[in-house]
């Protein structure tokens, strides 16, 4: 195994876990606090998703010898900062994780509940992830029009270096980030020394609480969405790149990873999409029996960043709360155009997808649950309505 080793999938591993963890961070914090986790609560949360998708990554690359990216379900995160405070507070949300991890184990150990997530309508699961990602995209807009000299930096340099490589269009949009908040802001005395004292990583447990609201408002949409954009798309992306790997276990192992994340504030963990295309591709290595360790290389530098995830979270809560929501939205921008097309490009149910994009978009919520879920099914009953309609006329 060690003689698979190679600096190019050391460097690899490295930049997946850079881009991975730097792009989308934002979106994780913003999601976190949406539910009602405070910031220590949300560093936390952090933390453990970050060290549970290292070790995962590890763990799966080692069993199985191929490249097995993973990430955090940042179309989760992204669902979490739509829905809002839940009744019962973040231990509610908490309870949600875990059941949303169960159900990932489960569709991964018993095959009938994997097909019934596949044979939910991509129209409608796209349009209820573009639902709810059009929130945080708006927040560039909304971060210029704060103050143009702290926003404007931040989204031109998203778009400069988008237009030279789209792959460094996040990172360098949180580099300018960076440079607003140390140059643009009056940082309080003593804001240093809190950084320092955020080095040393702190756990917070969470004691769960199990509600109705917490299981149909947050478990269940997070599980449709992680396992229809992000595990059964990194499936796809494997498999593009000659690999054929056994998905059933892979989807358990990492809900048994978002089950140990969860108490400790993490969402869910699973396959990795885009990150997956950098470690499964030929920049990895030439020999595609050896990229493994590029995924290998990737899980340990994510370890060694969700670490340092105190002093991130610290550091972020210097800023105003819209700048990194414009990071976090700018980062979405790309899922978001991705999810829509997906969504609308089927003339047979563009007006059942144009009802799910619109419930859930709306923000509002019944009964204590979340849009996202009556978007989906406000969305199902119009594309039966449509279906059956159409056998009528025929």
């Amino acid at each position: 195994m060690l003689r698979d080793f190679s600096a190019q999938a050391l460097f690899m591993g490295l930049l997946t876990a850079f881009v991975g963890f730097a792009s989308s961070f934002a979106v994780v914090l913003h999601g976190l606090t949406g539910v009602g986790a405070t910031e220590a609560q949300a560093a936390s949360g952090l933390m453990a998703l970050s060290v549970s998708m290292g070790l995962c990554a590890i763990v799966l690359s080692v069993a199985t010898r191929l490249p097995v990216s993973i990430a955090w379900s940042t179309p989760g995160a992204a669902l979490l900062a739509s829905s809002g405070a839940v009744e019962g507070g973040f231990a509610t949300a908490v309870g949600g994780f875990l059941v949303c991890a169960a159900l990932i184990v489960v569709a991964g150990l018993w095959k009938p509940l994997g097909r019934m997530v596949a044979a939910i309508p991509a129209t409608l699961a796209n349009a209820m992830l573009a639902g709810v990602l059009i929130g945080l995209c708006f927040a560039p807009v909304k971060a210029i029009d704060f103050d143009p000299l702290l926003g404007l930096p931040i989204v031109l340099a998203w778009v400069v270096v988008g237009s030279i490589n789209r792959l460094y269009a996040v990172p360098a949009a949180l580099a300018a980030f960076v440079a607003v908040l140390a140059f643009g802001i009056d940082m309080p005395e003593g804001a240093l020394a809190g950084l320092t004292d955020s080095l040393l990583p702190k756990p917070e447990f969470v004691t769960p609480s199990f509600t109705l609201a917490g299981l149909v408002g947050i478990a269940l949409p997070l599980f449709i969405v992680t396992m229809a954009s992000q595990n059964i798309p990194g499936i796809a992306v494997l498999k593009v790149n000659h690999y054929e790997p056994n998905p059933g276990p892979l989807f358990a192992v990492t809900g048994f990873f978002s089950l140990l994340s969860a108490p400790f504030g993490g969402h869910a963990v699973n396959l990795a999409a885009i990150t997956a295309a950098m470690c499964a591709g030929s920049d990895a290595h030439p020999d595609p029996a050896k990229r493994y360790w590029a995924a290998i290389n990737a899980g340990v530098f994510y370890v060694i960043f969700g670490l340092a995830a105190g002093a991130v979270t610290a550091f972020v809560s210097l800023a105003p709360p819209i700048l990194i929501q414009a990071v976090a939205g700018l980062a979405l921008i790309s899922a978001f155009a991705n999810s829509a097309l997906n969504a609308f490009k089927e003339a047979d149910g563009r007006e059942a997808a144009a009802v799910t994009f619109l419930v859930t978009a709306s923000g509002v919520s019944f009964a204590g649950i979340s849009g996202a879920f009556w978007g989906l099914i406000a969305g199902g009953l119009m594309l039966a309505l449509t279906r059956f309609s159409g056998k009528l006329r025929a």
